[in-house]
């Protein structure tokens, strides 16, 4: 017979932590996403992203950082060709101070670069966004995003939002012509209202019709159209059509538009020279794109009146009372196939959004913190409480199983914010003997771990 010191003993052991061990990456085999577009037949005219490169040959500039303490402005560009962002320059040239990314270079050879928006129908003119707002993990990698902010009116006062804009832009669709776009933005950092866009806009700031523009939202309005409202209120992949946001082809509610709970979403849109144009999305870290719809233009959006501009995080007339973090997107001349949108969704999963490297594993006789899990027993509650940080908000799920594989007990599952956590399984009201505790991230296997209870 067991002593009472041993009764209701919960030993934990850790057993692997599987976030798939692999070697810090400055690059990316094969080919980028406007490599992709071209070899389908629609080159990018336009292509922006602070954390990577969009073709496997650029070896140019991906943003410019201007510090704040004296103004001094510096490039950063990739480790390699075709390679991710070279962060460590950006975190040497802000040492001890505050910096933003006033430019967001074109890598197309288009020079259709992104600067803060002017004042339009909304102002005053928007800010560039902090250089360090949007820290992430990409293949064990830092990089940085495009952290955008709201306008808002403090004290009656008008205080600009963080958006940008090239009015002059070349080579985009105008008028009716076809054109693809696409975008990386986080799944968690978005609000109800107009609008985080990405794409063809008006060249003058302002609202000038139905048809005007042509973008890619990303978030929960449903000022307009919106997608399926069930079991939450979105967020969405839409469209921007200008004085409508439009997740099918009226203005109503499109049921087979799904929103998206996922950490990081790609969002396409496209629309050919007739009357068609389609809207896709998908969870940026695992699967294919669904296509959320294909079919005609919502009434009065056709023949499309396209203006060539670009913007950012803004809607057409500099609307800024949404929020979004942006990493990365393009703009096609022509409409692009399904097979190319499929292998681009493709490339964005293998360039590991969110992603760290580690393949450590974890004593959990001790007690000393470590990161990213330990486990540890609680005697007082007879629950195991597992402890867990991560670098950036995740959509995390914890179950524990039998041996068998039957699941016994759910913990948890939502999305999770940045920063260190803990999870308490109360164990007890199950039978002796030896269970798994599992973590999924993203839908994807992260740790697990076995639990062996003891009467």
């Amino acid at each position: 017979m067991r002593d009472s010191g041993r009764l209701h003993r919960l030993c934990a052991l850790l057993s692997a932590i599987i976030g798939i061990a692999i070697s810090q990456q400055s690059s990316f085999a094969g080919t980028c996403p406007c490599d992709i577009y071209a070899t389908g037949g629609t080159p990018c005219v336009a292509a922006h992203s602070t954390v990577r490169a969009l073709y496997s040959t650029y070896n140019g500039p991906l943003y410019q950082v201007t510090r704040k303490s004296d103004s001094k402005t510096k490039d950063i560009g990739v480790l390699s060709p075709g390679g991710l962002a070279n962060s460590a320059a950006q975190d040497s040239f802000l040492t001890g101070t505050t910096g933003s990314i006033s430019i967001i270079y074109d890598q197309s050879g288009q020079g259709n670069h992104l600067y803060p928006a002017p004042s339009g129908n909304w102002p005053p003119a928007e800010t560039a966004a902090a250089a360090t707002g949007a820290k992430i993990m990409m293949n064990g990698h830092t990089v940085y995003g495009i952290y955008t902010t709201a306008g808002n009116f403090p004290n009656n006062t008008l205080v600009a939002g963080v958006g940008y804009r090239n009015n002059k832009a070349t080579g985009l669709a105008t008028g009716n012509q076809p054109e693809g776009m696409y975008m990386v933005c986080s799944g968690t950092h978005y609000n109800q209202w107009c609008c985080f866009d990405y794409g063809n806009a008006e060249a003058n700031d302002t609202d000038d019709g139905n048809a005007t523009m042509e973008c890619i939202y990303f978030g929960s309005s449903t000022q307009w159209g919106h997608g399926d409202t069930l079991p939450t209120k979105g967020p969405w992949v839409m469209a921007d059509l200008e004085n409508g946001l439009f997740a099918g082809g009226t203005s109503g509610t499109n049921n087979g538009n799904t929103p998206i709970a996922a950490s990081y979403v790609t969002g396409m849109v496209k629309g050919d020279s007739g009357n068609r144009y389609a809207i896709k999305g998908g969870n940026a870290d695992s699967g294919s794109l669904k296509t959320m719809y294909n079919g005609t233009r919502p009434s009065g959006y056709n023949p499309m009146k396209k203006q060539g501009a670009i913007i950012l995080g803004i809607g057409g007339d500099n609307s800024h009372t949404a929020i979004g973090t942006f990493f990365e997107g393009a703009i096609t001349t022509g409409y692009p196939p399904d097979s190319t949108e499929n292998a681009i969704q493709a490339n964005i999963v293998a360039a590991r959004y969110g992603s760290s490297v580690t393949a450590t594993r974890y004593s959990v006789n001790d007690e000393v913190p470590v990161s990213p899990v330990r486990v540890h027993y609680n005697p007082s509650s007879g629950s195991a409480v597992v402890s867990y940080f991560l670098q950036d908000a995740r959509r995390v799920s914890m179950n524990i199983a039998d041996l068998q594989g039957r699941q016994v007990a759910a913990i948890f599952d939502g999305v999770i914010p940045a920063g260190q956590h803990q999870a308490v399984w109360n164990a007890r009201q199950v039978p002796a003997g030896v269970y798994v505790w599992r973590i999924a991230m993203d839908g994807r296997d992260g740790w697990s771990g076995k639990i062996v209870i003891e009467r």
